[in-house]
C-alpha cells in the first residue's frame, strides 16, 4: 500500500487551497497518509526562505494575487487578506496530531476545515472554540484541543525535524514512500500521476 507524507501548516493559504484533494487522490490510490503540521516560519528560517510580510513588496503583492487567482480557478471562496493571519497555528497543529492519534474521524476533512476557517471565514485558528469547532465537524472529539499538549508540541518539533531533513522547505508538500517529493497545491495533479504510475 503505497504512503504519503503530508508536510502542512494550518495557516497556509496554499495547504486550504489544496482542500481535501490529497486525500481522494489518496482514497484513489489505495494510499495512507500521515499529516505533519509544523512551524511554517521556522521552516523557511531553517530552509533559506522568507516570511510573507518579510519579501519584497512585489512579491507580497504577486503572492495575494496568485491566492486569489487559485481559489477562483478552484471555485472557493478566499480572503487574501484575512483578518487573523498570521496567527499562532501551535494550538490547531497539535490538536490535528491529537486527532491523527485518536483516529474516528475525517483527518483530510479537519485540514480543510482549519485552514478554510482562517482564509474563508475570518476565523482565528489559534482561538480554543474555532478548533474544537473544526474538531467537531470532522468527526472528532473536540476535547482533543485539550489534550496531548505535550506530547503535541514534540511532534509538531519532530515533524519540522523530519521535514528538514526530508528536504521539506515549502508547504503543502507531499513525498511518497518511494522518495518523490511534490511541493505546492498545484503539483496535485503531478501526485495524483505519479501513483498510478504515469509520472
Amino acid at each position: 500500500m503505497p504512503h504519503i507524507d503530508y508536510y502542512l501548516a494550518t495557516i497556509s493559504p496554499n495547504c486550504y487551497l489544496a482542500g481535501t484533494r490529497p486525500t481522494e487522490i489518496a482514497a484513489k490510490h489505495g494510499a495512507t497518509i500521515s499529516y505533519k503540521p509544523l512551524d511554517i516560519m521556522a521552516l523557511f528560517a531553517r530552509t533559506g526562505g522568507v516570511p510573507p510580510g518579510q519579501r519584497h513588496p512585489s512579491r507580497q503583492e504577486y503572492r495575494l494575487i496568485e491566492i486569489g487567482r487559485c481559489a477562483k480557478e478552484l471555485g472557493m471562496p478566499v480572503n487574501v487578506k484575512p483578518a487573523h493571519f498570521p496567527t499562532n497555528p501551535a494550538p490547531s497543529s497539535y490538536a490535528l496530531i491529537a486527532a491523527q492519534k485518536a483516529g474516528g474521524g475525517d483527518l483530510g476533512a479537519l485540514v480543510a476545515g482549519i485552514t478554510r476557517a482562517c482564509w474563508a471565514e475570518e476565523k482565528d485558528v489559534a482561538d480554543d472554540a474555532v478548533i474544537k469547532g473544526c474538531l467537531e465537524a470532522a468527526g472528532f472529539d473536540p476535547s482533543l484541543a485539550d489534550s496531548g499538549l505535550l506530547a503535541g508540541a514534540m511532534v509538531y518539533e519532530q515533524n519540522l525535524e523530519d521535514a528538514v531533513s526530508a528536504g521539506v522547505f515549502g508547504v503543502p508538500f507531499f513525498i511518497t514512500d518511494d522518495g518523490a517529493r511534490f511541493w505546492g497545491q498545484d503539483r496535485l495533479t503531478q501526485l495524483d500521476r505519479h501513483l498510478g504510475g504515469e509520472l
